[in-house]
């Protein structure tokens, strides 16, 4: 039986599971930007050898809701559905990639590690890839996975968060960037500024200066300044549950176990006006 993958794979371990005999890894192409400017038409125009596309929008979140945020979950019964579409069965290994600093992909493989599949994202991206490129659409043969439910035990509700921020029983993470998190800045949630007792921990950080992420000890050392033990409890937010899977990857290959996504994220805490919010630089 074949190791399983860590979170984070490079593009040398990448080669390596390809040259491996048998089948391969399955490539997932999940890029994608916020205004519109990648995705699809990129992957058609050269994506890695036989990579399928996934559209974040469409396959890995449900539609916006008030009362879900702008990027809730897919049902476990759509979830199941797009993992067929893409080729994946019970024994697939897979590696996602995106252009961007590996969130798209992330949100893909946080999914997947939740509900039992053996997956990665790769480190760098398609920019990390020193292997030819294929252009034009992918048609994989179609999967067999079964329907799963989002296991409790990998999310966190508004109100979970709530308690968490206001305890010392553990942290709560916010993954923005630092002027989201202060208040100073808020393109696209109803109201700016934090959840109460929340730690900011923008997912940028765990980037090296070549956009890669950095090694297991340098991310553990990052997360423990932050508060984060093993044992006690770890929330992670975002605008809207995308990036928040950036740091959750980055702490299980920091050896940090059982943080949990609040998927509704900001776009979910600051559309309800019962919910205070804080700003300024501290929790």
């Amino acid at each position: 039986m074949s190791e399983s993958l860590p979170p984070i794979i490079d593009v040398a371990r990448l080669h390596e599971l390809l040259d491996e005999p048998g089948e391969g890894p399955l490539l997932l192409d999940v890029r994608w930007a916020l205004d519109g400017s990648t995705g699809r038409d990129q992957h058609l125009a050269a994506h890695l050898p036989g990579a399928v596309y996934v559209d974040l929008d469409t396959e890995l979140a449900a539609p916006a809701r008030v009362e879900a945020g702008r990027h809730p979950l897919p049902s476990p019964e759509d979830v199941a559905a797009t993992l067929r579409r893409v080729g994946v069965t019970e024994d697939s290994r897979i590696v996602a990639y995106d252009d961007t600093d590996g969130g798209p992909a992330a949100r893909l493989v946080w999914m997947l590690r939740a509900l039992g599949h053996d997956a990665a994202v790769l480190s760098g991206g398609v920019h990390a890839w020193n292997g030819p490129l294929e252009s034009g659409e992918v048609t994989p043969r179609e999967g067999d996975v079964p329907v799963r439910e989002w296991p409790a035990t990998r999310i966190a509700s508004a109100d979970e968060v709530a308690a968490l921020a206001a305890s010392e029983d553990g942290v709560v993470l916010d993954a923005r960037a630092p002027e989201r998190y202060r208040g100073e800045v808020e393109p696209i949630d109803p109201r700016a500024g934090h959840v109460p007792g929340a730690v900011n921990l923008p997912y940028a950080g765990n980037l090296d200066a070549e956009r890669r992420f950095q090694d297991p000890a340098a991310l553990r050392e990052r997360f423990a300044a932050a508060g984060v033990t093993e044992g006690r409890g770890t929330i992670v937010y975002c605008g809207s549950g995308v990036t928040a899977t950036h740091d959750l990857l980055a702490l299980e290959s920091a050896g940090f176990t059982g943080a949990r996504l609040f998927p509704g994220s900001w776009s979910q805490w600051s559309a309800d006006p019962d919910r205070p919010v804080a700003e300024g630089p501290n929790p």
